[in-house]
């Protein structure tokens, strides 16, 4: 019922807030919650049973012309989309998704690659031809090699998303028959993405498992590293691509982490994001370069990752109580 509740809000968002607007909500909410009880007791699934009850619903607009009201007496201040932009906005984010996650994998697997060389050259098994000082330097260079076109995914991907950065912003509204479609698709989507989430959520547990089963081989021990790093980078692939059809249907609808307030809390949250990473990436050549620590100094990442974590998790938490 949370989901129908999340949807008569998002509908009477930018109505005015007039008693009788109010006693019309609570009636809607009334015959929706005693249709959606109907379904789930003839066996309907939840999902199922939420989709046929938006469904059902109809257009607010012929709601609002029986009570009278115009469209321009909404309190909207953003101009409503067309809905063949909202579609197209939908499908560059899953475009777009699957770029930006293949930029991430590649640089996990240049600082796989990066550890897993230099474990090889400690141990003199490659590049035994080249002086001491080329072999240090070669896996840095195949580290970049990797970056590079990972930067260059990440730029693409921003320069598509360059015409809508309206919708990013919030600074839009949408016609309430795309709303009722985005409100009865949301569940099966939501369900998907929460199976892909668990197969992401296990791996990286079993990347865990994993390391420690190298652990208990010493002269293996340090090569887990390498293994748990490509099973990180298979679940962040999946987390990327799995949550972008649902952002953009929130998005859209403003709801969760779209809404107004959110968007605030979201700006905050990555200034600080564009100013610790690439601080982590300064410290990680630093200690490089300088200390030649490039077999542990790959620690930086995870740690700023565990630390930018808690510091959003506070704010966000902090944000919510006000």
């Amino acid at each position: 019922m949370e989901t129908i509740k999340s949807y008569l809000d998002n509908i009477f968002i930018n109505l005015p807030k007039t008693k009788e607007m109010e006693r019309l909500k609570r009636e809607i909410y009334y015959n929706m919650e005693e249709r959606y009880n109907e379904l789930k007791n003839s066996g309907k699934p939840e999902n199922e049973a939420i989709g046929i009850v938006i469904s059902e619903f109809g257009n607010i607009d012929e709601l609002l012309e029986e009570m009278d009201i115009s469209p321009s007496s909404k309190s909207g201040k953003y101009p409503v989309i067309d809905d063949d932009v909202a579609m197209q906005f939908i499908s560059l984010k899953q475009k777009t998704s699957y770029l930006i996650a293949t930029g991430v994998g590649l640089i996990f697997l240049g600082v796989t690659l990066l550890i897993f060389l230099f474990l090889l050259l400690e141990r003199n098994l490659i590049f035994q031809f080249l002086s001491e000082d080329t072999r240090e330097i070669l896996p840095v260079i195949i580290l970049f090699l990797f970056i590079v076109p990972a930067v260059a995914l990440f730029i693409y991907s921003e320069t598509k998303h360059e015409k809508y950065k309206f919708i990013e912003k919030g600074e839009f509204e949408i016609s309430s028959s795309l709303r009722n479609i985005l409100n009865s698709e949301l569940p099966d989507i939501n369900q998907k993405q929460s199976i892909r989430i668990i197969i992401g959520v296990s791996l990286c547990i079993l990347s865990v498992v994993v390391l420690l089963a190298f652990s208990l081989y010493k002269p293996l021990a340090e090569f887990g590293v390498c293994v748990m790093l490509l099973m990180i980078a298979a679940a962040v692939f999946i987390f990327i691509t799995s949550s972008s059809v649902s952002d953009s249907y929130k998005k859209l609808m403003k709801t969760g982490d779209y809404n107004p307030e959110k968007i605030k809390q979201n700006k905050v949250i990555g200034a600080i994001a564009g100013v610790i990473w690439p601080l982590a990436v300064c410290i990680f050549l630093f200690c490089g370069f300088v200390f030649n620590l490039w077999h542990i100094c790959w620690v930086v990442f995870p740690i700023t990752g565990i630390l930018f974590g808690g510091f959003a998790a506070f704010y966000s938490a902090i944000k919510a109580d006000k």
